[in-house]
Order: C-alpha cells, then sequence, then structure tokens
C-alpha cells in the first residue's frame, strides 16, 4: 500500500511539473485570453492517457506499479481531465451510452456550479 502511494505521489508530482512547465512554454509564445495552455494539456494528456492504457491492455504481464505510476500519477497530476475522459471512453466502449452523457453532463454542469457557489461564498 505504501509503496503504491509512493508510486502515484512521484508519477503525479512529475505530471504537476510537467503541467506547469507546458503552460509557461505556451504563455511565452501566446497571450491571449483564450485558455490555450489547458486546452494542450487536456489534449495531450488525454492522448497519453490513452497510449498508456492501450500498451497495459496489450502487455502481457502488465506492471501495476508502473500503471500507477504513469496513469494514476503521471496522467493524474498532469491532468485529471484524461481521467475523466478515459472513464468516458470505457462507459461508451461498453455501450452504457445513458452513463457516459450523464456523466459528461453532471460533471460539467456540476462542476460549474460548484465553482460559483465556491466563489459565492467567498463574497
Amino acid at each position: 500500500m505504501i509503496k503504491s502511494v509512493i508510486y502515484v505521489g512521484l508519477g503525479g508530482a512529475i505530471g504537476s511539473i510537467l503541467r506547469y512547465l507546458t503552460y509557461l512554454l505556451t504563455a511565452k509564445f501566446y497571450s491571449n485570453a483564450f485558455p490555450l495552455a489547458t486546452l494542450i494539456i487536456n489534449i495531450l494528456g488525454c492522448f497519453i492517457i490513452g497510449l498508456l492504457i492501450g500498451v497495459f491492455e496489450h502487455s502481457i504481464q502488465p506492471n501495476q506499479h508502473l500503471r500507477l505510476l504513469l496513469l494514476t500519477g503521471f496522467c493524474g497530476g498532469y491532468t485529471t481531465f484524461s481521467a475523466f475522459t478515459s472513464e468516458n471512453m470505457m462507459l461508451l466502449q461498453t455501450n452504457n451510452y445513458l452513463s457516459a452523457l450523464l456523466y459528461i453532463a453532471a460533471s460539467i454542469v456540476v462542476s460549474l456550479f460548484a465553482i460559483w457557489l465556491g466563489l459565492s461564498l467567498t463574497k
């Protein structure tokens, strides 16, 4: 258990650092109000998690520690959006279309409401 937490934490730290560096690099070349850095991070994170899931699914003996380091830790630290989209992809691949739609809609609407509520409580 402790070893697993260390792998997740290490991967998360690396992912968070890379997310910040991606932001800095994007900001160096782009200064518009549109959140391009976040969009790039989310898309890149989804691409990376897709690649990793595919590699682990085709692996004869997947390494659970490596999976925790890269999928849960690194991708989770780089972008939680990658976890959100991979979970939705699994729902869609198992023909749980209604669950996927509800998860997407609830995540967006409830998250926007939660941010609004948090901001409102600080006014």
